[in-house]
């Protein structure tokens, strides 16, 4: 490995954590604000521009997303949102964070549309969320005053005031100062493979797709996104235009910057965006509102998410010394900041040896808040992934099934 490293301490670290992109970055950060010592390894620049996470639209939307999603998902996300504004608060860099809510529309032709997705979130979401006014229903009025320049557009529309959204890149990069701030030895582009693996006590791999020898079940889910750039679209908050065949967001951000994404193609293509793709997200943009036709392109993305199969994240503890934190596909971060705490949370218990064996598991187990994410590799766990095998190091731990 050749490391690029902000900082170089001698010894053996207590966590190695493999994998730099959103969720290895938050658990790196939230180790050493306690006090440990760690390294992180990741295949990418500082940037996190080979990340899932760079290209990400960044919307924390967990009402929105209960039409269609797992209720751990939507939990893990509810819980998420209050957690976001106290974690960019301790970031050193300024991260762009607003909680103005989401706007859901349609057009006319897509009435049904609307009714299901309304009837599926008030079904499947937590109470809580949906209770005084999570979810207000606006005629054409009442949608004209939550967003101006939208007016006369749509008839009717859903607005989802307790949601937010984050500026993606600058998580990335407040996130990488904040490893060098709490002293983490960062070492970028060094990628790591599964038989020659970092020295550390405790290592935590949050490699996504890259840990796909390790997860023999886990898959990529290929996005597309396009950024523009549209001076006068005065948007407060994000957008999602439902229709039958591609559902798709557009996202303000600062400076006039609009996120608008994003397709779902099942595998693992990493080429550029197609035409189709390119022309049924630009379309849905122009068909909110006719001037994001004199928009500018800056970028067109695509990315894979790392995927298992019923769609849920996963922990997954070896029973030694690794820890396996994947699975969170188009979620990331909406979920990322309690995925990162429970695993930072499993790995402080290991180190500790407080969890050494199967029975101390099953115990930190039962009192951890999100007990559906933490699985022991080995286990056959009622939960629909099928078989997780986890192979990490695999000259020090036999490979197991989960």
């Amino acid at each position: 490995m050749t490391a690029q490293s902000s900082v170089v301490s001698p010894g053996r670290p207590d966590f190695a954590v493999l994998g730099g992109g959103l969720c290895g970055r938050l658990v790196a950060w939230l180790l050493a604000g306690v006090g440990h010592r760690v390294d992180l390894y990741e295949r990418g620049d500082a940037a996190g521009s080979g990340a899932a996470a760079w290209v990400a639209a960044a919307m924390l939307a967990p009402l929105t997303e209960a039409a269609g999603t797992e209720p751990l998902v939507v939990e893990l996300g509810a819980a998420s949102l209050d957690v976001w504004p106290r974690l960019v608060a301790q970031l050193p860099e300024p991260v762009f964070f607003q909680r103005n809510g989401t706007l859901v529309v349609w057009h006319r032709a897509d009435r049904a549309e609307a009714s299901l997705f309304e009837r599926r979130v008030r079904a499947n979401a937590p109470a809580s969320l949906v209770a005084d006014g999570g979810v207000m229903t606006l005629d054409g009025a009442q949608l004209a005053a939550a967003e101006p320049v939208l007016a006369g557009r749509f008839n009717q529309g859903l607005l989802l005031p307790r949601e937010g959204q984050l500026d993606n890149r600058q998580v990335l990069a407040a996130l990488a100062a904040g490893l060098a701030q709490r002293g983490v030895a960062a070492h970028w582009n060094t990628p790591v493979e599964d038989g020659a693996l970092p020295a550390a006590h405790v290592t935590i791999d949050c490699r996504g797709l890259g840990a796909k020898a390790a997860l023999p079940t886990l898959r990529g889910i290929r996005g597309e996104v396009a950024r523009v750039h549209a001076p006068g679209i005065a948007l407060t908050r994000p957008v999602r235009m439902l229709h039958p065949r591609y559902p798709i967001y557009i996202a303000p951000k600062e400076h006039n910057r609009f996120v608008v994404g994003a397709t779902e193609i099942e595998g693992e293509d990493m080429s550029p965006v197609s035409v189709r793709s390119a022309l049924e997200l630009l379309s849905a943009a122009f068909a909110l509102h006719p001037a994001f036709g004199e928009a500018r392109i800056l970028e067109l993305n695509t990315q894979c998410r790392p995927t298992l199969p019923d769609h849920r994240p996963v922990i997954v503890w070896d029973g030694a010394a690794t820890i396996a934190v994947n699975g969170l596909y188009r979620h990331g971060y909406m979920i990322a900041p309690e995925v990162a705490r429970t695993a930072a949370e499993l790995a402080t218990a290991v180190l500790a040896r407080r969890v050494t064996d199967a029975d101390g598991f099953s115990q930190w187990r039962r009192e951890a808040r999100w007990a559906q994410l933490l699985h022991l590799a080995g286990e056959h766990e009622a939960h629909g992934t099928g078989s997780i095998g986890t192979t990490i190091g695999a000259g020090a731990h036999p490979a197991v099934h989960l």
